[in-house]
């Protein structure tokens, strides 16, 4: 059994990682709050800009006015050299949300075996140069709140790499946050770029100016950055979250540690009160006889 120094130096140094890791979960839910809010205030844009670009495609496709691919973006190839875009956090204690994305992008790598990736985020970069994988690119330190010119890079180096063949897909695997416990990995096919199926009950009818055709060709560049924007806000919304809740875990665990350490303390000090009683006792007896 430990000694009663060696149970208390250990009290202490429990207690002094609970207050590291609580003031780690206050940080991350005062970002988090903020990092929620630019997630969830930009899926509406994201998801208006879906739809526009399912009209501009179903205009074009009924007037039939370009024959073959109405846009480069548009392609279909048969998928012999897909890239993935992985989503992880730059840094750890982040529960298993890391570990999940990479499970995720992992099963569709071992399906396809030729896959390149572009990690984005540290942990994601430092497993899969570990692996031995073909990393087209990495984008670390994006920072707490990264903005549209910060992620602009990412979909611009997809994008150039599907235009010019040198892959036949492009797939994003990124953290839908669900709420603060839940974040969900998804992958999503990103290009070619697949419009969401039209409504058959919808019969609005746009007037495109200049041309539907033109503004297509304006319109998928920014589609596939708003995607990609849209999965690094979900990203950020979901580390914060995944963060407050593991130091917070971790917090309550060592608050139990300490609980459990202390009966054992008071056990070991009442073992040696008795101890010393029994040996006083006994050396009373002794002089006595």
């Amino acid at each position: 059994m430990p000694t009663l120094r060696q149970i208390n130096r250990r009290i202490k140094s429990i207690q002094s990682t609970a207050k590291t890791t609580r003031a780690m979960s206050l940080v991350a839910g005062s970002k988090m709050r903020k990092a929620q809010l630019l997630a969830l205030s930009h899926r509406p844009y994201a998801d208006q800009l879906s739809n526009l670009l399912a009209d501009v495609v179903h205009s074009l496709e009924a007037a039939a006015e370009v024959e073959g691919d109405l846009h480069p973006l548009l392609a279909r190839r048969e998928n012999r050299n897909p890239l993935v875009i992985v989503l992880t956090s730059d840094r750890g204690q982040v529960g298993g949300m890391n570990t999940n994305l990479i499970r995720v992008a992992g099963n569709y790598v071992v399906q396809h075996p030729t896959s390149q990736i572009i990690a984005v985020g540290r942990k994601g970069f430092d497993f899969y140069r570990r692996a031995g994988a073909t990393i087209m690119g990495q984008f670390i330190r994006l920072g707490d709140y990264p903005g549209f010119d910060d992620v602009r890079p990412i979909s611009l180096l997809a994008a150039q790499a599907f235009i010019s063949g040198e892959v036949d897909s492009v797939n994003i695997v990124y953290p839908r946050f669900i709420n603060t416990v839940v974040q969900r990995p998804e992958l999503q096919e990103l290009l070619p770029a697949i419009p969401p199926a039209d409504d058959d009950d919808k019969s609005d009818e746009y007037i495109f100016e200049p041309d539907a055709q033109t503004v297509l060709e304006d319109l998928l560049p920014r589609y596939v950055e708003i995607q990609v924007y849209r999965a690094i806000l979900e990203l950020a919304a979901s580390e914060q979250s995944a963060r407050m809740v593991a130091m917070r875990n971790a917090t309550d665990a060592a608050q139990e540690m300490v609980e459990n350490l202390t009966l054992v303390r008071n056990k070991v000090r009442q073992e040696q009160i008795t101890k010393e009683l029994l040996d006083i006792t006994g050396g009373v007896e002794a002089m006595n006889n």
